[in-house]
Parts: structure tokens; sequence; C-alpha cells
């Protein structure tokens, strides 16, 4: 009986070290990403009028140069007042893509109005949906900051309704950019709500008073609901 366990055991073993075995082939890969280093400023201030000429931008994959392959989308009109994006793409050999923005500003240098500075939603201001329903609030905070002669960045359109106001987090707030003209009133550029993934519909009757201080816009998002918000310092 000790001899029929002491042959198994051996088997056991032996079967034990045969599952052991490794291969010398190993299906391991390092890829590497694509990197990039914009040339110049990552937001470039262009005065209108005045041309524009992209600093151009350099891609590594790991220690290979391979600027030659990258691809840039968008354009800058240095004649019209605004916001524009160029999108650098490139893939590495395995087929993996990267991309980066530049933005560039153009600008009026005449526009010296700077309405930049910590805000607070103003009492009046409320959302309307389509169905009628209306939601007053206030007291908010909103930071308004100029990046240009007339070209200003908002923490939130919506006045801190989603962000603060729900609690939903900063995410929900939709940032972007808007122009102040000579004549005091504003413009959206751009906005995104990171949350979401998307934008405003359009702002309307939107406005600077030299005299209260005081911001006026009105943002439609979402197809139903219209933001009417005032801002005080």
């Amino acid at each position: 009986m000790k001899k029929i366990i002491y042959i198994l055991s051996v088997i056991c073993s032996l079967s034990m070290l045969t599952g052991c075995e490794t291969t010398s082939d190993d299906p391991s890969k390092i890829t590497y990403f694509v990197s990039f280093e914009i040339q110049g400023d990552e937001i470039m201030l262009v005065p209108v009028g005045t041309g524009f000429t992209d600093p151009g931008i350099i891609a590594m994959e790991g220690d290979t140069d391979i600027t030659s392959t990258v691809t840039a989308k968008g354009s800058v009109n240095a004649n019209e007042i605004g916001l524009y994006t160029i999108s650098y793409s490139a893939a590495n050999v395995d087929g993996f893509s990267s991309s980066v923005n530049r933005t560039v500003l153009v600008y009026d240098p005449d526009v010296t109005t700077d309405i930049s500075g910590n805000y607070a939603v103003a009492a009046g201001s409320y959302r309307s949906l389509s169905s009628g329903a209306r939601t007053s609030f206030s007291g908010y905070s909103v930071a308004v900051t100029r990046q240009a002669p007339g070209i200003f960045y908002v923490s939130d359109f919506m006045g801190g309704y989603y962000d603060k106001g729900t609690g939903y987090g900063p995410a929900y707030a939709m940032t972007g950019y808007f122009k102040l003209n000579p004549d005091n009133t504003i413009e959206a550029l751009s906005s995104y709500v990171q949350g979401w993934g998307d934008e405003m519909d359009e702002m309307e009757n939107a406005e600077y008073d030299p005299e209260t201080g005081n911001v006026y816009w009105e943002v439609a998002y979402a197809g139903i609901m219209v933001f009417y918000i005032t801002l005080t310092k």
C-alpha cells in the first residue's frame, strides 16, 4: 500500500513539474503614444488685422520625431474677431491616435473696457422651461476672466444653476468665452458643458451696463430651457 502511494506521489510531482514549464516566447510589446510639444503659446493672442502664422508643433513617438506625420485641422481668420481652434493629431506605429489643441483669440485692441471679476447671480435671475415652469435662483458666484482686450472667459453661463444649485458639481457648469463689443453688447464665442458634452443653443440680449456694472444675458439650452441671468459685483 505504501509503495502505491509513493508511486502516485512521484507521478503527481512529475506532473506538477511539467505544468510549471515556461516558454521563452514573450508576447508583450511596448507601444509609445504620440506626445506633442506646442511651439509658441497654447493660447495665442492675435490683434485683429495683423495676420496669423502657426508656430507649429513637435510630435514624438518615444525617441522618434514624427512631426512630419502630424495633421493640423482648423483655420484662423485674423481679420475677424473671435475664438479659433487648431487641432493637431498623429498616430503611432500601432495605429493609436493622439491629439492636442491650440486656441487662438483674435481680438480688438481698441476695446479697453475690462469687466473681469467675481460676480454674484442677482435676485430676479431664473430658469424658464418650455412647459412654462420657472425656477428663480440667486447668490451663486460666477467668475469672468479677461483673456485679451474685449475677450473674456466665464466660469458658468448658466449662473451656477446645475453646478451649485442642484449640486451636480463643476462638470455641469457651462464654461466658455464671450466678446465685449464697443457698444457694450456681448456675444458668445464658445460654450461647453463637460458633464453632458454639449453647448448652449444661443445667447440673446446680452450686454454690459457701465452705469451699474451689471452683466445680463439670456442663454437658451437643450432646446427646452432659457436662463435669464443678471450678474452683479
